[in-house]
């Protein structure tokens, strides 16, 4: 027989099931090290491609804006007499009135916050161009910076 009581062994279990448990509750310094590589690793890869998707949507929406303006400037065009529009012609124009063909002028601004310009006679288009001037606001430049023109693809 053993020479152990069992009342003994009883009370070292506790404990030692105590110990084991403590050992194993929380992260090591590796597994920390790797969670951070990982999600460093996924940022380097995925953000740069959301900001190319951002941008290209930035451009599409201006493009949309830029064709909308000109099918609103031909209709304006369509009503008036003659059919033409004057040298002078601002967008604003197409905000005013008793039955205005924009809700307001917000809709005369350009995803970079820039103002819609008109351009008569146009340089792509016969009559009139809708031009945003991109992202810094100023005629041509490249990437962001670059004009958006109405009815170019």
């Amino acid at each position: 027989m053993s020479t152990r009581s069992p009342r003994k062994n009883a009370q070292n279990m506790p404990r030692l099931k105590r110990a084991r448990s403590t050992r194993h509750g929380g992260f090591s310094l590796i597994e920390v090290i790797v969670a951070v590589m990982i999600v460093a690793l996924l940022a380097a890869l995925v953000v740069p491609r959301f900001a190319g998707f951002l941008r290209s949507s930035t451009r599409s929406a201006a493009q949309i804006e830029t064709n909308a303006l000109h099918r609103q400037v031909e209709l304006f065009m369509s009503m008036q007499q003659g059919g033409s529009l004057p040298d002078d012609f601002m967008l604003e124009e197409l905000t005013e009135g008793e039955d205005p063909f924009l809700n307001n002028k917000d809709d005369l601004i350009d995803p970079w916050n820039n103002p819609y310009v008109i351009i008569i006679p146009g340089d792509y288009n016969i009559d009139f161009d809708v031009v945003s001037y991109g992202k810094d606001g100023q005629p041509g430049g490249e990437g962001e910076n670059e004009d958006v023109i109405s009815n170019k693809d």
